[in-house]
């Protein structure tokens, strides 16, 4: 059984001061200890989000890293440096990066082994445009975007589908389409990495994923929880997420 994971990636949202806020309350909501829950606030919230979750079940990741320890690389964050303040986790190939900022396939997959090597956790994101899902190029495109996993550690690894046409749009894929691209994801990883490993690993959703559609969703067979965008910046919402994906895990 996969422990579900749940990620809230505030993008540029949560200042420090409303970092230790939002995440005073999420502690206090007694997260279910049958559920993985990782917060990735701004970089500059995250000492404070660090602090405030130490003791907690809620671990702390940041929105990318970059694939060098060290140099002139002005602007960017190594994993060891993230690692040095607490941080667990990393982002990796979000697709806000890859379309406004330049980011390609293999600079994800480089971010991500640089996180690995460092110590952290890669959220690898990956996923199609609408264009491309009307064109029926989805599975050919995802095929693209994790040819180069078989550089990774699986055991660190978590892929995260977010199909880009339902990010911040209020549409979503189906229960059924999200689950049909999920199991094709760890068809296509059991063929690198082995059927144990592609087994555990675990394939997040993430395009649009809130309270009403959670348990629909987190209730698929190879949807193994979920990369929060919107709803992560609430915490009612965020914790109402939490809980759904601990009730499905349980067969509730």
């Amino acid at each position: 059984m996969r422990t579900p994971l749940i990620a809230g990636n505030w993008k540029m949202h949560h200042g420090v001061g409303e970092t230790q806020i939002f995440l005073e309350a999420l502690v206090n909501q007694d997260v279910p200890a049958t559920v993985d829950v990782v917060v990735c606030p701004p970089f500059v919230s995250l000492p404070v989000a660090v602090m405030v979750t130490t003791g907690s079940e809620i671990a702390v990741g940041a929105q990318n890293v970059h694939w060098e320890s060290s140099g002139a690389f002005t602007g960017e964050v190594s994993a060891e440096m993230l690692i040095e303040i607490g941080v667990r986790w990393a982002i990796v190939g979000h697709s806000e990066r890859r379309s406004l900022f330049g980011e390609t396939d293999e600079n994800t997959i480089r971010r991500a082994r640089s996180a690995q090597d460092g110590g952290l956790g890669a959220i690898l994101c990956i996923g199609e445009s609408l264009v491309q899902r009307e064109a029926e190029q989805t599975l050919d495109v995802l095929e693209r975007q994790i040819a180069g996993v078989d550089r990774l550690d699986p055991s660190r690894l978590v892929v995260a589908y977010e199909p880009v046409w339902a990010i911040g749009t209020g549409r979503n894929a189906t229960p059924d389409q999200a689950q049909e691209v999920h199991a094709f994801l760890r068809r296509r990883l059991a063929g690198t990495f082995g059927s144990t490993e592609a087994d555990t690993l675990r394939i997040l959703y993430g395009g649009s994923l809130k309270p009403s559609n959670a348990r629909e969703l987190l209730g698929q067979q190879d949807v193994d929880g979920g990369l929060i965008g919107g709803a992560s910046l609430d915490v009612d919402s965020f914790s109402a997420i939490i809980r759904t994906a601990a009730e499905c895990a349980a067969g509730d």
